[in-house]
């Protein structure tokens, strides 16, 4: 890519900053118990807030709740397999204009999840049907690592239970960068 290119790129998305991810949506399936069984079967965790009706119907709930950290859980869909690793992982193919489409359109095909957080407003109850909108919180300008040339894509998804309550938020980053430009003695290196 020339300089004027970069320029062009780094413009480009800057432009994404602010603005919708894509289009807003509702999770599948209402907060659930099968679903917190399984995740309590597989984290072993056995806070009886989750499982056990009596118990949890004498706690400050007046009921069973779902595990906080579950709270992307119920907005995933179900993957469209074919096509993931050309998609980056990505579940389900994108039909809208975003950073993420644009930085693979420019090359830079990789992509690794660095970091995310997660905030929660209140526990979810049985029922909760969630609504997400996610927005683009930063993008960086281009970085050097050893993964080679490439952005710090940061978005912030909000989850909002019936009308329209904030129930959580997840801020995820991830570092899109271009294969042809690994350092791979950095990589040696640095293992």
């Amino acid at each position: 890519m020339t300089q004027d290119d970069l320029e062009a790129l780094q413009i480009r998305l800057d432009a994404y900053v602010g603005k919708p991810m894509g289009p807003s949506s509702a999770a599948p399936d209402p907060v659930n118990l099968p679903m917190i069984r399984h995740w309590v079967d597989a984290l072993d965790d056995r806070n009886p807030v989750y499982l056990d009706e009596d118990f949890a119907a004498t706690t400050r709930f007046g009921g069973l709740v779902a595990p906080p950290a579950m709270l992307q859980t119920w907005s995933m869909g179900r993957p469209k397999i074919e096509g993931i690793a050309l998609r980056g992982g990505t579940p389900d193919e994108m039909h809208f204009d975003n950073p993420i489409l644009a930085l693979d359109a420019a090359g830079y095909v990789g992509t690794l999840a660095t970091n995310s957080e997660l905030e929660f407003e209140r526990y979810l109850k049985l029922g909760d049907r969630l609504e997400m909108s996610t927005e683009v919180e930063s993008i960086s300008n281009r970085k050097t690592t050893a993964l080679g040339k490439g952005y710090f894509v940061t978005w912030v998804t909000t989850y909002r239970a019936a009308g329209g309550e904030v129930v959580g938020r997840q801020m995820f980053r991830i570092f899109k960068f271009d294969p042809s430009t690994i350092d791979l003695s950095k990589l040696q290196s640095a293992a």
